[in-house]
């Protein structure tokens, strides 16, 4: 996972907010603080301005009602005026002025004392002077863009009748400049206090995102499978409570995924051992995991098949439009035959999540070629018995009829019918007992006696009762037998129905002045036994049918010999059954040679242990 930045990490934004909160709220203090100072200092500057008017007016109250008529000796009215106004402090830039009832200057503080004397006509003195009552206006001088305090004080007499007004004109910036010290101070206060908590803010962060960025490592070890490590815990708070929590979702999450792999094994196991081949797909019929088995059974690698189409990959393109059309589930038969016949059988199932949609389709796929196969040889099995029974049969039928109809009363033909049916009698008789002993030999319940034979003695046993059959017949019998002991776990009348059957048929195709010629070797666990005649053999593409029941390689000399086709059959099941092989080696027209081998002594016991 990518490293975050510290410029878009938790921590810086917990600082910028921490630094948003302490900015708002300076902001907030610093503009109520301000405004409330300023309205404070105005006032009290206005106060003490108001003070000193009051006793201004109060003095020139008195000089107003001071009757001179008697004493020429006394100061004129103006020039008690201007000494009162001399007297007066007010401190800054004033100029203060006071006027009579009709507009004239009485007496002023100013520098320019010309304008004592004149009459003014400032529409403020003049509202004062109508009104009687106090005005105060505030203006912004426009060549030093002072604020200037305007204030028209009445003076009144006992009768409460206007003799005058004091005009005050001073400026307010002293105020305002010491207004503007106190937010300099404010200011560098506040900048001070924003640069601690800045570096308090910091600490703050860290301390709150320490275990944040544990828990984040922690979380990226968890997704690489690594649980082993945990949380340092700091406290009792709420993040602490949660790296609790992140704890012992960890150990769940342990826990969990051990059973999860181990539930994965299993199932992987299971995949990998079945013989059926399991293919899993998305509702889109795209291919997520299949196994061994599915991919031997298509032929392909499985490996390969991850993403890719299930319907194209079954060959199913002709059958149905899509996965939807398989959502019911059921079965189809796939023919991938090309030389040889090989069916699978695709079973289709559907997958639904909690909310009952189609997440995906298993499919199992099955090998049912063998199937095919049995069913085929079956039936096959059914026609040629039914086959086999109806000609001997039909035979029997025809001379009995021929019988009944008269025949059995000549004493020529009688007999020769007779003789037919008697022999097509005996021959059904031994196909049904050839059948009923493959039969038990399929199910197991024919039993073989077994006992210790030396099979060399054994063998010429055999060969010298055939010998003797043999005498008046054009047949040479060849032996290549070594004089030593070969010890066989066998059943003696089984063998020899083995060596009489595969004997027999040499004989049968053997042409006169044959040879069948018998070997013997012992190899170092078995011995292989083989029986070899000179006479018609059998083609190359029927050599691997010869042990199928009903199986002849010349039907028609083998019916004309008696035979039913189920000796090398029975022959087969009686050799494997003494865990032994029989195969063949023929051309066509040079002879054929059987071979069968049987395991010596010590190679049975150890098998049977």
């Amino acid at each position: 996972m990518k490293k975050v930045g510290f410029f878009r990490s938790i921590q810086l934004k917990f600082i910028i907010i921490y630094i948003l909160l302490l900015l708002i709220a300076v902001q907030v203090i610093g503009s109520y603080v301000a405004r409330e100072l300023e309205t404070e200092l105005l006032d009290n500057y206005k106060e003490t301005i108001n003070d000193r008017i009051d006793l201004l007016s109060y003095n020139l109250e008195l000089t107003f009602e001071k009757d001179r008529s008697e004493n020429n000796e006394e100061p004129t009215m103006q020039e008690e005026v201007q000494a009162i106004i001399n007297d007066v402090n007010l401190g800054g830039q004033n100029t203060l002025q006071v006027i009579n009832n009709q507009g004239r200057i009485l007496g002023t503080n100013d520098y320019n004392q010309d304008i004592v004397g004149k009459k003014i006509t400032d529409e403020i003195i003049q509202k004062g002077i109508k009104s009687g009552t106090s005005v105060d206006s505030t203006y912004i001088k426009s060549k030093t863009g002072d604020r200037i305090l305007v204030r028209v004080e009445p003076i009144l007499d006992q009768d409460r009748q206007i003799t005058g007004v004091v005009y005050l004109e001073t400026s307010l910036e002293s105020v305002y400049t010491q207004l503007s010290n106190i937010n300099d101070i404010f200011l560098k206060g506040s900048i001070i206090a924003l640069i601690i908590s800045v570096l308090i803010g910091i600490l703050v962060a860290r301390a709150i995102t320490k275990p944040i960025i544990e828990m984040r490592r922690q979380a990226q070890k968890m997704a690489r499978g690594d649980f082993s490590q945990k949380v340092n815990v700091y406290g009792s708070d709420e993040i602490s409570q949660l790296a609790v929590t992140f704890n012992h979702l960890n150990d769940r999450l342990k826990h969990s995924m051990a059973t999860i792999e181990k539930e994965r094994s299993k199932l992987s196991s299971v995949l990998a051992n079945m013989s059926e081949g399991v293919i899993a797909t998305d509702n889109e019929g795209q291919i997520t995991l299949i196994n061994e088995a599915a991919g031997k059974l298509l032929g392909k690698n499985p490996n390969y098949l991850i993403n890719q189409s299930l319907i194209e990959h079954l060959e199913l393109e002709e059958k149905v439009l899509g996965m939807s059309e398989l959502q019911e589930g059921g079965s189809i038969i796939l023919d991938f035959s090309t030389e040889e016949i090989y069916l699978v059988r695709a079973n289709f199932s559907t997958i639904y999540d909690d909310y009952d949609k189609i997440s995906g389709f298993i499919t199992v796929l099955s090998d049912v070629t063998e199937e095919e196969k049995i069913e085929r040889e079956r039936r096959e099995f059914v026609s040629n018995v039914s086959h086999e029974l109806r000609t001997p049969l039909t035979t029997l039928r025809s001379y009995l009829e021929a019988l009944t109809d008269g025949a059995w009363k000549d004493e020529e033909i009688a007999p020769h019918f007779l003789e037919v049916t008697q022999n097509e009698t005996e021959r059904m008789i031994r196909m049904v007992s050839s059948l009923l002993e493959l039969s038990r030999m399929d199910s197991k319940a024919d039993t073989l006696h077994r006992r210790r034979v030396d099979f060399t003695p054994f063998f010429h046993e055999i060969i010298d009762r055939f010998d003797m059959n043999l005498k008046d017949a054009d047949i040479v019998l060849s032996r290549d037998i070594p004089n030593e002991t070969t010890y066989v776990w066998i059943d003696k009348d089984k063998m020899t129905q083995v060596l009489d059957n595969i004997i027999s048929n040499a004989v049968k195709y053997s042409p006169d002045g044959g040879l069948i010629n018998f070997k013997l070797e012992k190899s170092r666990r078995q011995i292989i036994v083989s029986i070899k005649d000179n006479g018609i053999g059998i083609a190359y593409d029927k050599l691997d049918k010869i042990f199928d029941r009903f199986y002849r390689a010349d039907k028609a000399r083998t019916r004309e010999m008696g035979g039913t086709g189920l000796g090398l059959a029975i022959t087969q099941e009686i050799v494997e059954a003494h865990y032994g092989k029989i195969w063949v080696d023929s051309k066509e027209g040079k002879g054929t040679t059987i071979y069968f081998s049987l395991p010596l002594m010590n190679e049975m016991r150890r098998r049977q242990i």
